[in-house]
């Protein structure tokens, strides 16, 4: 294994920008359609946007803790090991490589691929596009943890300008229609459920800060600082977002509509808005990739040092001081499902997946809290109503669970079943890594 250690170049304005890049996708410009479609008013629809915000709060709260107890490289698959067993960190992990990082990447690559050809009138093909578009960040990303959080960071800046425009184009540029468009009628209680899992999956992303914890300069100060600075101003600007499209669209039109945003933008400018708003559109989801390509390798890298994962993956390059193959690992898996269209199948079952870890990742605090209390340890920062919150914030990631298998029992299924094949995956290495010894 590599004895060269991973650089601290990060610091707080990088932290900051890597919990909001890892949130701000393509989702906030299409997702408030989808909320439109489920429930029956204005009302409702912001409060399930609020509602999703407090519930991505609560989590950044409780990963604030964690990252102040445990700062170590990998972030949440080091407090899942800390806290129960190498097993839940290895199931994690696993996941996160085959489905959730690899799978979204892929199908965020081809949503730039297709914005991007649109916008530049290229004749190449999604696939070919989403593939350079990944072995370019890829490239940055291999040259050095600073030169990727600077590509993040100029990427997430443009991201926040994109919403601007769009909210102050919403407000002052188009015209809004009658308040009495809007629908009144009670939303029920399964209809606001349901509005609430495209809102949390617009939330997601924020936990993948905490795996360049080791990278930063101060992970116990800085790391729970950026996510909460964060994940508050996302839900600041998505929001304002959904104001905007209810104020133009109203609730009827927003939920005809299957780009919301861009109905915005052509309401203010005609088809030049919507063309301004696809360029910002196809800067968020490179920004996305960016993002996924500096975070995801440094779970690999700590699932390998611990020895249940290719030796290889632990290496960091002598020079640039990055998980090399790590990177490269993530950027051609990720190239791969884009070209194979897998991802498609992958994507359904991706919320199942992520939200039991959530909800586990919100128990390992309960387990280290009470065990590093019990050890007379201290730690810079505690989650405001613990356990209380906590534990509301592990009931809610399992009732998210609970609906998506209800409503989508095949998809749910097999996103499960991914995580009971993993375990004599993990064994098989611990045996591997035993004959080696």
């Amino acid at each position: 294994m590599s004895e060269v250690a991973l650089a601290r170049r990060l610091n707080l304005f990088d932290a900051t920008m890597i919990v909001m890049g890892g949130i701000v996708g393509a989702g906030i410009f299409m997702n408030p359609a989808v909320v439109a479609q489920e429930v029956s008013g204005p009302a409702a629809a912001l409060a399930a946007w609020a509602l999703g915000g407090v519930f991505a709060l609560t989590g950044a709260f409780i990963y604030a803790e964690l990252a102040a107890r445990r700062p170590a490289v990998g972030g949440q698959y080091a407090y899942l090991r800390e806290a129960f067993h190498p097993l839940a960190a290895f199931l994690y992990a696993w996941t996160l490589l085959l489905v959730s990082q690899s799978g979204g990447m892929a199908a965020v690559a081809m949503t730039f691929a297709r914005y991007f050809r649109d916008l530049m009138g290229v004749t190449a093909s999604d696939g070919g596009i989403a593939v350079a578009a990944i072995a370019f960040l890829t490239g940055v990303n291999c040259l050095g943890v600073r030169a990727g959080s600077n590509l993040q960071s100029v990427f997430m800046v443009l991201k926040i300008g994109a919403v601007a425009m769009l909210v102050a184009f919403g407000f002052w540029a188009a015209p809004h229609v009658p308040a009495v468009d809007a629908r009144i009628a009670a939303t029920s209680a399964p209809a606001f459920g349901a509005a609430l899992v495209p809102v949390l999956f617009a939330y997601g992303g924020w936990q993948t800060a905490s795996f360049v914890a080791g990278e930063l300069r101060s992970p116990q100060r800085d790391l729970p600082r950026g996510l909460l600075i964060g994940v508050s101003g996302v839900v600041l600007l998505y929001l304002l977002v959904n104001i905007v499209c209810i104020r133009v669209l109203g609730m009827d039109g927003l939920a005809r509509t299957t780009t919301p945003a861009s109905d915005v933008m052509r309401a203010a400018f005609g088809e030049s808005g919507a063309t301004l708003i696809a360029a910002g559109i196809a800067v968020s989801t490179i920004g996305f990739l960016s993002q996924n390509l500096l975070t995801g390798p440094r779970v690999y890298f700590a699932m390998a040092r611990d020895g249940i994962f290719f030796k290889s993956v632990a290496t960091v390059h002598p020079r640039s001081r990055v998980p090399v193959v790590a990177i490269v690992l993530q950027g051609t898996l990720a190239s791969v499902l884009a070209l194979s269209g897998s991802y498609e199948r992958i994507l359904g079952f991706v919320v199942a997946i992520d939200w039991v870890f959530f909800g586990l990742t919100a128990l390992a605090l309960v387990v280290l809290r009470r065990r590093d209390d019990a050890q007379g340890g201290a730690t810079s920062f505690r989650v405001p109503g613990h356990p209380l919150t906590t534990l509301a914030f592990v009931a809610g990631s399992w009732l998210v669970v609970a609906n998506t298998v209800y409503r989508f029992p095949a998809n749910a299924l097999a996103g499960l079943g991914l995580l009971v094949v993993g375990v004599p995956v993990y064994y098989a290495w611990q045996r591997r890594s035993g004959a080696r010894a």
